[in-house]
């Protein structure tokens, strides 16, 4: 029995504290007194304008610390004194169960602020000081600034009007394939890119005005195939419009595709007899090729106009892709601007799903027995929660009503339940958050704090608050969400009501929810 007692007096002996044992006038200090007691325990810190001779600046909230099946209580004041002097923080009751307990009397010595004004030098006051009128000269500057504009503007439209404008060349209109490879191949030369060292140039030209020659004369896909697909293809082709080419002639139209492709990816230089050699193997097989085309019987053209309706429709479909790509070029390039000027944070502030919420049409309605008037952004869905009760608790509830928006640890959670008792039922409010906690606890949430306070409806309810917040294991990283949350109880004589809303505590936009649906509560009472 004595080892009870004692633990029973250490549960609720009271540490006291100061932050600080010297001071200057005028300066802040903080008196911290802690409290160890169970869940069930009452407890009143004291209160007051002064503190012996010391002035309470503020009395701050008090922390709650959950501890096992203990809290921890800290209750926190800041205080201060005008006076220099030696001080004491006279010993203060704090009521625990209706019992009081007293703490530790403590020190506090508050000095002067050395103010030495002898070094000071001292300064007469000097005269009301005329400032000079000087005249303004703004007028002329802007004369200056319109004379210049009017020059700028003259000599542009002197400039623009005496300008010529050469008139643009018409498109060479060519007869025949055979015609516009042969005129291609003469200005290649009239370029000089071989005495400018660019060999590299000079190929890609030659082999294009092969290709495009080969693609416009026997309608084969030669600009888009490589140098391998281009000879199967052709070989494809003379056969079917039985042309006469000789194997030669493949083979050197070969070779000097593979020497285009060595020069433009393995950076080769072919001598200059080479490059002149391959120029005229190309002017030659242009020509073998132009003679050998039969005219067309009535199938060839048929797969002429084949190919090149399938040409026009790779053109259209060619067009279609660069215009599809400009418009997601430019909706990214507007997205990537927008996010610059107006910021990453502007998109959150307005898009994110809580602030949907806060901006939606809310619902004002009535849930449970006893009712619960309250206002929310989306309607309530009831949830079916009588069949999970504990066969004992059916002897002795009537009926228990629940009713949910979102899920729990999700963006914004708000639910509202309701329970009727058989017959009178004393409850303690501050028990039914334990049973909350250790529901959490159960789904592995950690660090719970909780503040507990008296709270009042608008329409003068009274019931008690319970706030704080808690860390839920992340299941993409080894850290943790910390979710912030809120409770409202209100007891009567055969029912409970209680008001549950959770968010992540980053957001921003959820306090302003739960600040509206607090301001909307209505406790009905039970008939």
């Amino acid at each position: 029995m004595l080892l009870a007692v004692n633990a029973f007096a250490q549960q609720k002996q009271v540490e006291t504290s100061i932050d600080s044992t010297k001071i200057k006038i005028g300066s802040q200090f903080h008196l911290t007194l802690k409290t160890t007691v169970d869940t069930a325990a009452n407890v009143g810190f004291p209160e007051g304008k002064n503190f012996g001779q010391l002035e309470v600046l503020e009395s701050y909230p008090t922390d709650t610390i959950k501890k096992g099946a203990l809290y921890e209580l800290i209750k926190k004041y800041g205080l201060t004194q005008f006076d220099s002097g030696r001080y004491v923080i006279p010993s203060l009751p704090v009521i625990i169960n209706n019992e009081p307990y007293q703490t530790d009397s403590l020190s506090i010595e508050v000095a002067n602020v050395k103010v030495d004004t002898l070094k000071q030098k001292m300064y007469d006051i000097k005269d009301i000081a005329t400032a000079e009128s000087k005249m303004s000269w703004w007028w002329l500057y802007v004369l200056l600034g319109l004379a210049a504009l009017g020059a700028a503007g003259y000599f542009v439209y002197r400039y623009l009007k005496n300008r010529k404008v050469t008139p643009k060349e018409a498109p060479v209109v060519f007869a025949s394939p055979i015609e516009k490879a042969t005129v291609k191949l003469k200005d290649l030369e009239k370029k000089d890119l071989l005495q400018r060292g660019a060999i590299k140039d000079y190929y890609s030209e030659l082999t294009d005005i092969a290709r495009t020659y080969i693609e416009e004369a026997i309608h084969v896909p030669a600009m888009e195939s490589t140098t391998s697909e281009l000879i199967e293809a052709m070989r494809t082709a003379v056969l079917r419009k039985r042309m006469a080419l000789t194997r030669e002639t493949f083979e050197e139209l070969e070779k000097v595709l593979r020497t285009a492709d060595m020069v433009k990816f393995a950076k080769s230089k072919p001598l200059d007899f080479e490059v002149a050699e391959d120029r005229m193997k190309i002017e030659k097989t242009i020509v073998v090729i132009d003679k050998s085309i039969p005219e067309e019987k009535e199938e060839d053209e048929e797969h002429t106009l084949a190919w090149l309706e399938k040409q026009r429709q790779k053109e259209a479909k060619r067009k279609k892709n660069i215009v599809i790509g400009s418009s997601i070029g430019v909706v990214v390039l507007l997205i990537a601007g927008f996010l610059v000027f107006k910021g990453v944070g502007f998109i959150k502030d307005n898009f994110s799903p809580t602030n949907q919420l806060l901006k939606a049409e809310w619902v004002k309605s009535q849930y449970g027995n006893p009712g619960v008037n309250i206002e929310t952004p989306k309607v309530l869905k009831r949830v079916d929660v009588e069949k999970t009760l504990p066969k004992e608790a059916i002897a002795v509830v009537k009926e228990m009503q629940m009713f949910t928006y979102g899920m729990m640890f999700s963006n914004f959670y708000v639910a509202v339940s309701t329970l009727s008792y058989r017959k009178p039922t004393d409850v303690k409010l501050d028990m039914l958050f334990d049973d909350m906690s250790k529901q959490w606890e159960g789904l592995k949430a950690k660090d719970i704090l909780v503040k507990q306070e008296s709270f009042t409806t608008p329409d003068g309810a009274e019931g008690l608050r319970a706030y704080g917040s808690m860390t839920m294991p992340n299941p993409l990283s080894d850290g943790g969400v910390k979710y912030d949350y809120e409770i409202l109880y209100f007891k009567q004589a055969n029912g409970i009501q209680q008001v549950v809303m959770m968010y992540p505590a980053t957001d921003e936009d959820a306090p302003k929810i739960v600040d509206r649906i607090k301001n909307s509560v209505e406790f009905r009472k039970q008939n």
